[in-house]
């Protein structure tokens, strides 16, 4: 019995650390990627600002070929929704939503995460004329997580998880543009 107290007493002593651990720990993340498309910059911009093509370079939109997709109102537009169903849990279900448009410059996206967690992220995509015939798009996410959960924050390289599948997507922009494949 005493074995079973002092086991219960250390667990409530490490979940009191790491709750009072996690009123310390950065609450917000911002991850961010870019590639050099060797296309004109309005040529680019005129396609990524449309949240179907997403479909056709992002990686997690090629993780599960049978995920149900749903959109609302016109596309290329603020209110623009692409929404997603999976029976996968690493997709799950969400909806994200064009939330801003800087013509020629920048799409702002507003990410709801339903299955198999609840969340909200930011994502923006803008572009930069190097030269004429060059493009950096660069693709941001930024995202919070409420207390107490932050602390997995110490556990989880959010730069490497996310900026690595935002690269994916990245790479698969420039092959599509590039080979002329829209």
């Amino acid at each position: 019995m005493k074995l079973l107290k002092r086991i219960l007493a250390g667990l409530a002593v490490l979940i009191v650390l790491l709750l009072v651990v996690a009123l310390f720990v950065k609450k917000e993340y911002t991850v961010q990627r870019e590639v050099t498309i060797n296309k004109p910059k309005q040529e680019v911009f005129s396609y990524i600002k449309y949240l179907r093509n997403q479909d056709k370079f992002s990686k997690w939109a090629s993780m599960d070929p049978a995920m149900r997709k749903e959109y609302r109102g016109t596309d290329g537009t603020v209110g623009f929704v692409s929404g997603w169903e999976s029976d996968k849990d690493d997709v799950g279900k969400g909806e994200q939503t064009i939330k801003r448009i800087e013509e020629g410059n920048a799409v702002d996206f507003d990410l709801h995460f339903i299955e198999p967690f609840e969340g909200r992220a930011d994502a923006r995509m803008t572009t930069q004329s190097l030269d004429e015939n060059q493009t950096k798009v660069t693709w941001s996410f930024h995202s919070k997580m409420p207390y107490p959960m932050n602390v997995m924050i110490l556990f989880m390289d959010m730069d490497t998880m996310i900026g690595e599948d935002l690269q994916v997507g990245l790479n698969n922009l420039k092959t599509r543009m590039e080979k002329n494949e829209l």
